[in-house]
């Protein structure tokens, strides 16, 4: 241990100007062993230091190195972990806690002892010995009795002067005691005989000393006499700097008074500078001018200059207003006095201004009054923008009372909404009176021209009337609609496409006339009552405070914070205000639309296209707008509406009646539905809302299907198959002629069911002419089909060739003629004339008649075969047959 502790004195800690003191063999507890070492060292140079560092041996080579250190003032905790038994574990709490296993519980000791004595000696801190013999924290610890001598002092230490006093010796002292030990070669050898001889060469040095202070006494006296000399002239030299300083003191006395006088005049004229720019401050902005107190005290509020002026003395007086004062100027009697003529002076102005406009308001709605019979005859509002333009010469006045009369401001807002409500109102109601009147006018000349009363004249008809329909047949329809042509030149189509095209224009240009109006309303209140799509901008003097260096002038934020509003807040307050003015338009339009839904419902249709176009136009202006929010609340009531009309039409179908000693035919809910697509296709070709008809059509579509097999299975006259197939052909034809995409679905259903019943009234009805011929071939197939072989049918008694032949011989073509002539007298009775389906399910009978021909003819020849038996008629007779029946007819 003790060579290791040299090499490591010599390799590590000399090099660093560091001592090592002590020395311990450790590896870290509950790891792999990897010994190292910890060294507690101090420093050579004051302040000592005192560590305690870690050595490793290096893995290139048989070195050590220094691999981490800790000052010794950071330990907090030493816990050797067990006082009374040998063991070699103890922890060292620095930043964090350390865990050490010494090799051997001796070394452990004699570590902690040093590190004790290093504290008490250099640090004196608070350091917690845990677990520590209470004999290793002594002076001479009896526990290092048991380490070798040498150890032990290399590890204790000595005593402590020991520690202190010693030094190494310094190269040049190694040079010298070498070259004195060379001159003697005993040295080595005989150590006090060199000793003795350094010893009388000392003596004679001092001797020499001794001689050579008695031989220079002399020079000594000189030095001394010099010296006396020497402190005269200096005495001398100190009287003279005294006088010196005396005059300079009254120098100085004299300077400072003539400093204190500057200083005093610096500071009066300082003073007086600053007075001024006071003086300066207050003339140039808490002064109004002689015209500007006039212009506001007794301006002419009428005309354009007079306007300008007050315009002009009412923002100089703000400014006055609004100046940022100084500390101290609220104490002076002139701004005091100031202040109070300027509050004189706006409130003077604020009740002038007020009583002006509300003198304007109210001439301006009696004038606009007395113009509105003018406009009576025409379906148009009149027009607001002279008044506008008059009054917007006061939006400044106007937002100068905003900034500093606030309730005279809102005031003069409730008086003018009062005044502009009574106003429109008036206009409106008469207004919505012209546009009744028309659309009225409309409806009662076509009564009058056609004696339709009520709306069962029209396309949808009451409810009451629809309730009553029946299914005259095609005959009756005919008979009716002639007469009602030979009653005038236009049919009673005819008479509602050009009433519902009058109704549409009337409703546009309600609209129409409504939009401008509104919008002209809403920007004149944003623009007059300064109520801008943005927050509030306060005059350009009522800034934050700025230095008076950049030239602008000082203000102060008025006391009316709340003027600042936010965005959301100005467009309540136009919406408001908008809201009060124009309460009427909302009921006069549901009222509006409730005439037009009454006269016919169909209106409805037009009036949900133009009002979602005129809705989308709003929101894309503005959104939140009065405009856009009306128009948006009648559009609802539109949309339901449009949405009774569609539940009307259903109920109509589902209470439809048929007669029972007519045929049916095209059913009249069919029809309708045809015509109201056609309508429909026609109003909603360019409409924004076109997803309303489409859900409408779906619900329609699914009630024409539903009431359709309804009525097909209570029909007595008509077969149910003729019913379906007639009028979901029709269902078919209209779908695909209008090219309705939301009902593909439904059309191909409809060509499904057509299709389908078309083929089971053909095959029910051609079972009747050859029905013996049916009921033989469909015994033999059922022969076939219990496992008779078709070769062997013809020995079965009930179908072999005599029978056969029997069956044949009652069908000559002669009479297979004649039935069919029969056939196709009845499927003529069957179906309607509207339709042309007679020729479309001849042909189907005739390729369903040469099916079963082909497949008789086959089983003949299966099951009879070389019994030389035909039918009495070929597949060129049946052609014949239908060819001739066809053109007879």
């Amino acid at each position: 241990m003790t060579a290791i502790k040299h090499a490591l004195q010599r390799d590590i800690f000399t090099p660093n100007d560091e001592r090592l003191l002590g020395i311990v063999n450790v590896c870290k507890a509950g790891k792999k062993k990897k010994n190292c070492f910890l060294c507690a060292t101090v420093t050579t140079e004051r302040p000592v230091q005192v560590k305690v560092v870690k050595v490793k041996k290096s893995d290139k080579g048989d070195f050590y190195k220094r691999q981490q250190a800790w000052e010794l003032r950071d330990l907090t905790v030493v816990d050797a972990k067990d006082a009374s038994k040998e063991n070699p574990e103890f922890d060292l709490h620095f930043e964090k806690v350390y865990k050490w296993l010494a090799s051997s519980t001796a070394e452990k000791n004699s570590f902690i002892s040093c590190i004790w004595k290093l504290n008490q000696r250099y640090l004196r801190k608070k350091l917690d010995f845990v677990n520590v013999n209470p004999q290793l924290l002594e002076e001479l610890p009896k526990a290092e009795e048991s380490v070798p001598s040498g150890e032990s002092q290399s590890v204790a230490g000595g005593d402590e002067d020991a520690l202190e006093e010693y030094q190494e010796l310094s190269a040049r002292e190694e040079q010298d005691i070498e070259s004195m030990m060379e001159m003697c070669e005993y040295a080595v050898s005989n150590a006090e005989a060199f000793a003795e001889k350094l010893f009388k060469e000392l003596q004679v040095l001092d001797g020499a000393n001794i001689h050579s202070i008695m031989a220079s006494e002399k020079q000594v006296n000189i030095l001394m006499q010099l010296l006396d000399e020497a402190l005269a002239e200096v005495d001398t030299i100190e009287g003279k700097l005294s006088s010196y300083e005396e005059m300079l003191q009254s120098v100085k006395d004299q300077m400072d008074q003539v400093s204190q006088s500057n200083h005093l005049i610096q500071m009066s004229n300082t003073n007086n500078g600053k007075l001024l720019d006071e003086i300066q401050f207050l003339v140039n902005y808490m002064d109004l001018s002689k015209g500007h107190i006039r212009a506001l005290q007794e301006g002419d509020l009428t005309s354009p200059r007079g306007i300008e002026a007050c315009i002009s003395a009412s923002e100089a007086l703000l400014q006055c207003m609004n100046v940022a004062l100084r500390p101290g100027h609220d104490q002076l009697a002139a701004v005091n006095q100031q202040q109070k003529l300027f509050c004189e002076l706006r409130d003077t102005f604020a009740r002038r201004l007020t009583n002006h406009l509300n003198n304007v308001f109210v001439h301006q709605g009696h004038d606009q009054s007395s113009t509105l019979s003018q406009n009576s005859a025409e379906l148009s509002l009149p027009k607001h923008s002279p008044l506008h333009r008059d009054l917007l010469r006061y939006a400044k006045l106007m937002e100068w009372l905003k900034n500093t009369q606030r309730e005279k401001y809102e005031g003069l807002s409730r008086t003018y909404v009062d005044y502009m409500n009574r106003l429109y109102e008036r206009e409106i109601k008469d207004f919505f009176e012209i546009a009744k009147i028309k659309m009225a006018g409309t409806s009662k000349e076509a009564k009058g021209k056609f004696g339709l009363h009520g709306s069962s004249g029209k396309l949808t008809g009451s409810t009451s009337s629809l309730n009553k329909l029946t299914v005259q047949g095609s005959n009756s329809r005919r008979s009716q609609s002639s007469s009602l042509l030979d009653m005038g030149n236009m049919s009673a189509s005819d008479l509602d496409v050009a009433d519902r095209t009058k109704f549409d224009k009337i409703f546009e240009q309600v609209l129409s006339e409504l939009e401008p109006l509104c919008l002209a309303e809403q920007d004149f209140i944003s623009k007059f009552f300064k109520l801008h799509q943005h927050q509030t901008v306060l005059p350009p003097l009522a800034q934050p405070e700025t230095e008076e260096t950049d030239g602008s002038i000082p203000s102060r934020t008025p006391p009316q914070a709340d003027h600042r509003h936010s965005l959301s807040s100005e467009k309540d307050m136009v919406r408001l205000m908008m809201n009060k003015i124009f309460q009427s338009i909302e009921p006069e339009l549901n009222s509006l639309i409730a005439l037009g839904d009454k006269i016919d419902s169909f209106h409805s249709l037009y009036m949900l296209v133009k009002m979602s176009h005129h809705v989308w136009t709003a929101e894309n202006v503005d959104p939140a707008s009065f405009l856009s929010t009306t128009l948006g609340n009648v559009l609802v009531t539109v949309k339901r509406n449009f949405d009774k009309c569609i539940s009307g039409q259903i109920k109509q179908m589902e209470e439809v009646k048929i007669s029972k000693k007519s045929k049916v035919g095209i059913l009249p809910f069919v029809t309708r539905f045809e015509e109201f697509a056609e309508l429909a296709e026609t109003i909603f070709r360019n409409a924004e809302r076109r997803g309303d008809l489409d859900k409408a059509y779906v619900k329609l579509i699914r009630a024409v299907f539903m009431n359709v097999e309804k009525v097909a299975s209570e029909s007595q006259k008509t077969p149910r198959d003729v019913v379906m197939m007639e009028n979901f052909h029709h269902i078919f034809s209209t779908l695909s002629r209008l090219k309705i995409s939301c009902l593909d679905a439904e059309r191909r259903e409809a060509k499904h069911k057509y299709t389908d019943h078309l083929q089971c009234y053909v095959i029910n009805s051609l079972g009747q002419p050859l029905e013996k011929l049916n009921h033989f071939f469909e015994g033999v197939e059922a022969r076939v089909a219990q496992g008779v072989r078709e070769e062997e049918v013809s020995y079965q008694l009930a179908f072999n060739k005599q029978e056969l032949r029997k069956v044949i011989k009652e069908y000559p073509g002669k009479e297979v003629k004649k039935g069919l002539d029969n056939l196709y007298k009845k499927v003529d009775k069957h179906l309607c004339e509207e339709e042309s389906l007679l020729q479309v399910v001849w042909h189907s009978m005739q390729d369903e008649f040469i099916r079963q021909y082909k497949h008789f003819e086959g089983l003949i020849g299966r099951c009879y075969p070389g019994s030389g038996i035909t039918m009495e008629f070929t597949i060129q007779d049946i052609l014949e047959y239908f060819s001739s029946i066809a053109q007879s007819h």
